[in-house]
């Protein structure tokens, strides 16, 4: 197949995962990831990998931790709802010290919700993906492109440290369609450690390797938790990702991902255009998240926006990040609504005129 395609964006993340190395996918349809699964259905066969559809999401997860035990790549994507029956089984990936990849293409909520775009699982993914002291590796991407590459990221990342990676999108980015150069996405690709820790067999030749998240011994138990900290601290330091625009002299800094972001990026060059120093930091990584960047943003900022497609999650991590020494305001849509770049141009220009009129105050 040609490298360079026109995709949608959830068979550009399947596409991506198969020629990362993943061969194995279990996952149960829901919109609007559901072509993640039809695409694997499809391909994975052609390659000789396996496709197979759980009878629920509780299933495909701890499908999913069976193959990882193995030391093979492998994957499942869910769409909100579908997300949160699997945190049992994730919270075990972690305990087990297992890599993966679990794709979120989220939609509206809470409950069932509706199936149109949203960024309302921000808090989930960062904070709460399972219970227990745990950090998934939370990868954001912008572009169909940028989901393609990010796949691959997270899959090394995965298996370097030995933790589940999540690709947190959304219903717009999954459904849209634009050209992938895989080349290209894929060609940062890392030297990875070799699994010698897997329950794939050993035929004599060494001590048989246990997989498992059960610690009846308090002192045992602590241990592997404070080690996986340690592990975290490392990703903490190495693995962020952020990608700024404009913020170099910027008074208003944009804080946005995914979908948001590039809705905010037209509307930073309209305010740009009339004469208002707007900027955009864009997290990659959600977690870890890019606190260095905003930290020293805020030196020179007057006031920082967040913008998402939810009630305003992400604006305690800007808080923290910044120190809270500049205002942090919210402006975002929820429940499959998206804001215009319009909209995101008004709340500019309020936050403007207020920081003209506290000039003139002072």
């Amino acid at each position: 197949m040609s490298r360079k395609m026109l995709m949608k964006g959830n068979e550009a993340i399947a596409e991506a995962a198969i020629c990362c190395g993943c061969l194995y996918f279990f996952g149960y349809p829901i919109t609007p990831q559901s072509e993640i699964s039809e695409y694997m259905a499809k391909r994975l066969p052609q390659v000789g990998g396996l496709c197979l559809q759980a009878e629920s999401e509780v299933a495909a997860i701890n499908m999913v931790l069976g193959a990882a035990a193995s030391g093979v790549r492998v994957m499942t994507s869910s769409s909100s709802p579908g997300v949160s029956l699997m945190s049992e089984g994730i919270s075990y990936l972690v305990g087990s010290d297992l890599p993966c990849l679990i794709c979120n293409i989220q939609r509206g909520g809470p409950g069932l919700g509706g199936i149109q775009p949203a960024q309302q699982d921000y808090l989930q993914a960062t904070k709460a993906a399972g219970h227990g002291d745990l950090h998934l590796y939370v990868v954001a991407p912008a572009s169909v492109h940028e989901m393609a590459g990010l796949v691959c990221r997270a899959f090394d990342v995965a298996d370097t440290y030995r933790i589940p990676a999540l690709l947190l999108a959304d219903g717009a980015l999954g459904q849209m369609m634009e050209p992938v150069d895989f080349d290209t996405a894929l060609s940062d690709r890392r030297n990875l450690p070799k699994k010698d820790w897997s329950a794939s067999g050993h035929g004599g030749r060494r001590k048989k390797n246990v997989v498992n998240s059960l610690y009846l011994s308090p002192d045992e138990l602590e241990r592997s938790v404070l080690a996986r900290q340690e592990r975290y601290s490392i990703i903490e330091s190495s693995e962020v990702l952020f990608e700024e625009a404009d913020a170099g002299d910027a008074e208003i800094i944009i804080v946005a991902y995914g979908i948001s972001a590039r809705i905010c990026k037209s509307a930073i060059e309209a305010a740009r255009a009339i004469g208002i120093r707007v900027g955009l930091i864009r997290p990659i990584t959600l977690w870890p998240y890019p606190k260095a960047a905003l930290g020293r943003a805020a030196e020179h900022a007057r006031h920082f926006l967040v913008v998402e497609l939810n009630t305003g999650q992400m604006v305690d991590d800007v808080k923290l990040a910044t120190g809270s020494r500049r205002p942090v305001s919210f402006f975002g849509r929820c429940g499959g609504m998206l804001p215009t770049p319009e909209d995101v141009l008004a709340e500019i220009i309020k936050i403007h005129d207020n920081i003209r009129s506290e000039g003139v105050l002072a």
